[in-house]
């Protein structure tokens, strides 16, 4: 991926050279040039194209926005209730992330997201025990993290 990135500049750089125009305009058309000529050369590369982990970047970054607000409207629910007629629980999720910083990042966006927190890790790093405010069903909690935060932090570190 750094690669890729790194040829795209240096042809948007060569290009800034071919047209003898060194302003910010021509180093956007130059990346642009450089861009189409990366997608073009994609099969040399090992890796998926640069773009495609952008762009699950930025779709986990509102899709934890989305959580955080849906969230943050639940807790707020609960507290202005006149009754406090909440079902605290501790689970645990098993986790399919392998590296430190995907599971660290879980970790983080569990934590971040109102009504859960991440008490403990296991040592083998499989296993999160989490902590939520309400909820029902221990089943539906698991698979909803790992149908939103867990895929989309894999999609973003799978190459």
């Amino acid at each position: 991926m750094a690669l890729q990135i790194l040829l795209n500049f240096f042809l948007a750089g060569v290009w800034m050279f071919m047209t003898n125009s060194f302003s910010p305009t021509g180093f956007a058309i130059g990346f642009l040039v450089g861009l189409l000529l990366v997608i073009l050369m994609r099969r040399f590369f090992s890796h998926r194209l640069y773009l495609v982990r952008i762009w699950a970047v930025i779709s986990l970054f509102f899709l934890f926005l989305k959580e955080l607000v849906m969230s943050s409207i639940s807790v707020f629910r609960l507290v202005i209730q006149p009754r406090l007629n909440i079902r605290p629980a501790v689970f645990e999720l098993e986790t399919e992330l392998k590296q430190d910083w995907e599971v660290t990042l879980l970790s983080a966006l569990i934590t971040l997201t109102p009504g859960t927190l991440v008490i403990g890790i296991s040592d083998d790093q499989k296993k999160l025990y989490i902590h939520a405010i309400d909820f029902a069903d221990i089943d539906e909690a698991v698979s909803s993290i790992k149908n939103t935060f867990e895929r989309a932090i894999m999609e973003v570190s799978r190459p």
